[in-house]
C-alpha cells in the first residue's frame, strides 16, 4: 500500500516539475502549446511514461512535437534528476495522448445526432 501511495505522489510530482521544466526551460518551438496530460511511473521507479496533448490535429504538428521532444529529453531528465529527491531519476517515454482528439470526435457525433433530431 505504502509503495502505491509513493508511485502516485512520484507521477504528480514528475508531471508538475515536467511542466514547469518545458514551459521555463526548453526554448524548443516544436514543444510550445503542448500540455501535459498525465504521468505513470513503474512500480520499481525506473521508468516514468509522460503522456501529452497538443491542440493541432495535423500530423505533421504531432511528428514535430514528438521529434521536439526526443531532442529535449536529456535536458528534461537532468533537471528532474536535479529538482526531485529520489535516488535515480527514471527513463523517460513520451506518449501522445488521443483522448482530447476521441472526446472531440464524440462531442461532434452527439451534436450531429442533436442536429438531426
Amino acid at each position: 500500500m505504502a509503495q502505491h501511495y509513493r508511485v502516485g505522489r512520484l507521477e504528480q510530482e514528475i508531471q508538475r516539475e515536467v511542466d514547469d521544466i518545458l514551459l521555463k526551460r526548453v526554448r524548443d518551438p516544436r514543444v510550445a502549446g503542448l500540455t501535459i496530460t498525465g504521468v505513470t511511473v513503474t512500480g520499481d521507479l525506473q521508468q516514468a511514461t509522460i503522456y501529452y496533448s497538443i491542440l493541432s490535429d495535423k500530423a505533421s504538428d504531432g511528428e514535430k512535437t514528438a521529434a521536439g521532444l526526443e531532442k529535449a529529453k536529456g535536458l528534461i531528465r537532468s533537471e528532474l534528476g536535479s529538482r526531485l529527491s529520489i535516488y535515480k531519476t527514471p527513463e523517460l517515454i513520451f506518449e501522445r495522448d488521443h483522448s482530447v482528439q476521441y472526446g472531440s470526435r464524440i462531442d461532434e457525433l452527439i451534436n450531429n445526432l442533436k442536429r438531426q433530431d
